[in-house]
C-alpha cells in the first residue's frame, strides 16, 4: 500500500508541477487531491521519493520538484491517456486530407501537432528506405536522356535523368515499365535492386544494358543519404513555456538546428514501438537535457515509414502529448495511403 500510495503521492507532484510550474509542498498536495492521508504522511512518502532520486528540492523553500527519473517512472505508469474528442479528431482529419501533396500533408501535420500540444512538433518525411514503390515511369526526354520518376506508395516523387546512348522506342519504354513495375508490386523500395536485376535478363541483348542502367540507377537513389529530412513547426512555443533563454532555450534551439543529430536521434526512437517518450538525459543529447521528446511511427498499419513527434520541456502534459503525437500519426498513416 506505501508504494502505491507514493506514486500517487509523485503523480500528483507531477500534475501539479506541470500545471503550476511551482515546486509542490506537501500541504498543497493534501488539499488539491484526495490522497487520503495526512501531509505529516503525505511529507515522509515525499522524503522517500526524494531519496530515491524521483523529487527534488530545487532552493530552500518545502517544496518538490520531479526529476528525469521521476517522470519516466510517470510516464511508465500511465495506466490511461485520454483521447481527443470527437470534433478534435474530425478536425484533425479534415485538415489533413484537404493537403494538395507530401509536402503540404507533411507541413500540415507539423503546424496541427504543434497548436494540439503547444511545443515544437518533428516530421520525418517518409524514407525511400522503408517506402513502397507505387509507379515507376520513364519519359525520353530527347535522344539520348530518359527521366525517371520514382513514386512512392507515400506520395512521396524522386526524379533522375539517365544518360542513355540512343533513346528506345516506345514499345521498349513500355514494356520496360510494365516489366519493372510488375516486379515493384507489394515490395519495399530497398527489395527492388535484385528484382529489377533479374528482369534485365529478359530483355533482348541490345535492351540489356538500359535495364541494368535503370536498376542501378533506383539502387542508388535509394542509397542517398540526403534523402532523410525533417520539417520542424512551432518553435516559437518554446519561448511561451517558461525556458529560460540562457539556460535552457539556446541549447535547445542550436539542438534543433543540427537536423543531422536529430535524426539519428529519431532514429533511434523508430526502433522503439509503439509511442516512444524520451525525458530529459535520456536523450543523450546536451541541448536538449531540459526537453522530453514523444514520438510515434506513421505509415502503413504495423510498418511506419517514418515518425512523427513533440518536443517540449520535460514538465510537459505526457498523457496530453502522448495522446496529440497519437492521433495525429494515426490520421497521417491514413491520408497518406490512401
Amino acid at each position: 500500500m506505501s508504494e502505491e500510495r507514493r506514486l500517487d503521492v509523485l503523480r500528483a507532484i507531477v500534475e501539479d508541477y506541470v500545471l503550476t510550474r511551482e515546486p509542490v509542498g506537501s500541504r498543497v498536495l493534501a488539499e488539491r487531491h484526495r490522497l487520503g492521508v495526512s501531509p505529516a504522511t503525505i511529507r515522509n512518502d515525499m522524503a522517500a521519493l526524494e531519496e530515491d532520486g524521483y523529487i527534488a528540492q530545487p532552493h530552500t523553500s518545502a517544496g518538490r520538484i520531479p526529476t528525469d527519473k521521476g517522470y519516466r517512472l510517470f510516464v511508465d505508469r500511465l495506466s490511461t491517456v485520454k483521447p481527443l474528442s470527437s470534433p478534435e479528431r474530425r478536425a484533425i482529419e479534415t485538415f489533413l486530407s484537404e493537403a494538395v501533396d507530401l509536402d503540404d500533408v507533411v507541413a500540415r501535420a507539423g503546424r496541427l501537432l504543434a497548436q494540439l500540444t503547444g511545443q515544437v512538433a518533428v516530421v520525418q518525411y517518409p524514407s525511400l528506405r522503408r517506402s513502397g514503390l507505387r509507379h515507376l515511369e520513364l519519359v525520353p526526354v530527347g535522344d539520348r536522356r530518359l527521366l525517371v520518376v520514382i513514386i512512392t506508395d507515400t506520395g512521396r516523387v524522386e526524379q533522375r535523368t539517365l544518360e542513355v546512348a540512343q533513346a528506345p522506342d516506345e514499345a521498349t519504354l513500355a514494356e520496360l515499365r510494365s516489366r519493372l513495375n510488375a516486379v515493384a508490386a507489394g515490395k519495399r523500395l530497398a527489395e527492388l535492386g535484385k528484382g529489377f536485376a533479374d528482369v534485365a535478363q529478359e530483355f533482348r541483348p541490345e535492351h540489356q544494358d538500359l535495364a541494368r542502367s535503370l536498376a542501378l540507377l533506383v539502387e542508388e537513389t535509394l542509397s542517398e543519404e540526403s534523402e532523410e529530412r525533417i520539417v520542424l513547426a512551432g518553435t516559437a512555443n518554446l519561448a511561451r513555456v517558461g525556458m529560460r533563454f540562457e539556460h535552457a532555450l539556446r541549447p535547445v534551439l542550436e539542438a534543433l538546428e543540427e537536423q543531422v543529430v536529430l535524426l539519428g536521434l529519431l532514429t533511434e526512437m523508430a526502433a522503439e514501438t509503439g509511442v516512444s517518450v524520451r525525458i530529459g538525459h535520456e536523450t543523450q543529447l546536451e541541448g536538449l537535457a531540459e526537453t522530453s521528446v514523444v514520438t510515434s511511427g506513421y505509415g502503413n498499419e504495423g510498418d511506419s515509414v517514418a515518425l512523427i513527434g513533440s518536443i517540449g520541456p520535460t514538465r510537459m502534459d505526457y498523457p496530453g502529448t502522448i495522446a496529440s503525437v497519437r492521433a495525429v500519426a494515426r490520421y497521417l498513416s491514413r491520408v497518406l495511403t490512401a
